[in-house]
């Protein structure tokens, strides 16, 4: 099998299945109380009851699994709703139980391939994509949202990021994986990439002085010694993209703000006090950005936690990246 990351489930299920390993996809589909995983946590499970990912945190794994392996046999969809008592979730290190209902797909047979297929292609073009099953029917289909009878549930689900139910359907949230450029080869730099990369961001580094990318100093990341503004046209900004300037020079730092600010990228946060950003503002103003445009910097970078190490302010600038992704 190729080698795949966590949070890449559709793309394990379908190699599983076209291995002819058979596959079976589960998917929390509702939650009540203190549940262990959110809706749209996924669990791929292979017909030799080998498991990638998780729909509980380990309080009901075993039982879809079981469950999985009998719709492998007969073909058939279910819908499982389990209870995790106190107890149960204690022992996986949480605090309380809680509710959870779970889908469970046998790939090939109630969940086409050819349907999986194009979800896995369009999550590797970095398009959003919507997977509706309806829970009475089991009609299914993909859709971008545009022209989609729930159309507009569909778009507010994909700006929250979060899927769930509309009457009988629900509605799984496959938007383009999370990515993060970090402008300026710094010491904040080397602890924000590894933290990015932990909380399921791709990172990329820019930095036109050889001597701060060095490879030797940033071992097994992405590297650009390119201009900033060059990078990223090549790179690519989009709703799903975080950008970070810490260089405090004006020609490396500009080029990637004004880059950042003609672009849909949902975060852009730069280093420097409060007088550097005012400097900056006055640049930017004269370089022809709108107020509401420039209003979009998160500066200084971070949020105030009284953070003075390098690891302590990518902590910082980390939670406010977070905050603006979560709660826009």
């Amino acid at each position: 099998m190729s080698e795949y990351s966590h949070d890449q489930i559709p793309e394990i299920a379908l190699d599983w299945h076209r291995n002819r390993r058979r596959a079976a996809l589960a998917t929390v589909v509702e939650t009540w109380g203190s549940a262990p995983r959110p809706v749209g946590s996924q669990l791929a499970i292979s017909g030799d009851a080998q498991i990638m990912g998780s729909v509980s945190g380990g309080c009901v794994e075993g039982a879809v699994v079981e469950e999985a392996l009998e719709t492998l046999e007969d073909g058939k969809p279910r819908l499982l709703t389990y209870g995790v008592s106190d107890d149960e979730a204690f022992a996986v290190g949480l605090a309380c139980g809680g509710t959870i209902k779970v889908l469970v797909e046998p790939v090939g047979t109630a969940l086409p391939e050819d349907i999986l297929a194009d979800l896995v292609s369009v999550r590797a073009t970095r398009h959003a994509a919507a997977y509706l099953v309806n829970l009475r029917t089991w009609e299914r289909r993909l859709t971008d949202g545009h022209g989609d009878p729930l159309e507009e549930p569909i778009r507010a689900r994909f700006r929250s990021d979060k899927s769930g139910t509309e009457g009988d359907w629900f509605i799984a949230i496959h938007n383009p994986p999370l990515r993060m450029a970090v402008v300026g080869a710094v010491h904040i730099a080397q602890p924000l990439l590894q933290m990015a990369r932990l909380t399921g961001y791709d990172p990329y580094l820019i930095d036109p002085r050889e001597a701060f990318g060095a490879a030797e100093r940033f071992p097994g990341e992405t590297i650009s010694h390119d201009w900033p503004d060059e990078a990223l046209a090549e790179h690519g900004l989009d709703a799903r993209t975080a950008v970070v300037t810490l260089t405090h020079d004006p020609k490396i730092d500009d080029p990637a703000i004004v880059a950042a600010l003609n672009s849909d990228a949902f975060y852009l946060g730069c280093l420097g006090s409060t007088r550097t950003h005012a400097k900056r503002v006055d640049r930017l103003k004269a370089a022809g950005l709108s107020a509401a445009q420039i209003a979009r910097i998160h500066a200084p970078v971070g949020l105030d936690i009284g953070a003075k190490s390098p690891a302590e302010i990518a902590v910082a600038i980390l939670a406010e990246i977070t905050e603006t992704l979560r709660r826009g």
